[in-house]
């Protein structure tokens, strides 16, 4: 089981990184509007408000600024002044869907997908990728009702992602210098497993790790799709995984408390906290950076 590291009580807690500049954790309540930063070394826990909801977030070559995907719209973010600058716009013809998962691809391009907020929740969003230039593109993939699990194998060659409501994640191929995509297909099937596949992260020796929403752990999954391991939690809504840390060797994991009842946050009092564990064996990749090769 993982402990304990921050008691955030989030909402949704989302798009959990880790910053190896300046050695800290950053993740987002989604619907907190918020970003979070925690020093483990320290302890210290800050936070910012954001404009609108904060799906999902890059790093990038400057240490003061991030590149934010906000509900409507992508945007960079100062630290230090607080500004944010408008990058463009997602969706606008869409006005049920917003930003959800994102990730920067082994070339430094950010790629990401929507959520459609209208039930019964139809797949009319899409996949994208914000290139170095700023221009946005659609990526030819599946039309997508709750974009999750988006990352990259270690060669950049495969890209995974999902929509969460068919529980199964999906991969395909992608050409670290183009970017186009192709072949997509089923890389694992939840079955009884349960739950939905949330947020991902690719380890140093290519397996996929996965954030199960309503089962209670993170799937480790191998380069051919079978499951390799798991980590319990005491929150039955994790929601994304990220590697950190010394040597990258910690798991760090978001989990949410949205749409739990009295009942069940008093039987899970860290529902909505961010947990860590040291893996023996396991080591993480450093996160891309937006327009870094």
């Amino acid at each position: 089981m993982l402990d304990l590291m921050v008691d955030a009580r989030n909402m949704l807690g989302e798009c959990v990184l880790w910053c190896e500049r300046s050695d800290r954790v950053l993740w987002t309540d989604i619907l907190g509007a918020t970003l979070y930063a925690h020093h483990p070394a320290s302890g210290r826990t800050e936070q910012w408000a954001m404009p609108e909801r904060l799906a999902c977030f890059a790093l990038t070559g400057d240490d003061d600024r991030l590149l934010l995907g906000l509900a409507s719209r992508l945007a960079f973010f100062d630290f230090s002044s607080g500004a944010v600058t408008p990058v463009c716009a997602v969706e606008a013809h869409l006005p049920s869907t917003r930003v959800n998962d994102g990730r920067c691809d082994r070339q430094g391009r950010f790629v990401f997908g929507t959520f459609n907020e209208a039930e019964p929740r139809p797949a009319i969003g899409g996949f994208y990728r914000l290139n170095g230039d700023l221009t946005l593109e659609r990526l030819d993939l599946q039309d997508v009702g709750i974009a999750n699990s988006i990352c990259f194998s270690p060669d950049g060659a495969t890209m995974y992602y999902c929509d969460s409501q068919e529980k199964k994640i999906r991969c395909c191929s992608y050409d670290p210098v183009s970017g186009a995509v192709g072949g997509a297909r089923v890389f694992a099937e939840l079955g009884a497993a349960g739950g939905e596949p949330d947020g991902s992260t690719i380890d140093a020796d290519g397996n996929l790790w996965n954030a199960l929403w309503g089962a209670r752990k993170v799937v480790c999954y191998t380069p051919d799709g079978r499951v390799g391991r798991e980590l319990a939690l005491p929150a039955s809504q994790p929601s994304c995984v990220a590697f950190g840390g010394p040597e990258l060797g910690t798991a760090y994991v978001t989990s949410a408390r949205v749409g739990l009842d009295a009942a069940t946050l008093a039987a899970e009092p860290s529902a909505g906290g961010v947990f860590s564990a040291t893996l023996a064996g396991v080591r993480g990749l450093p996160e891309q950076r937006f327009g870094c090769l």
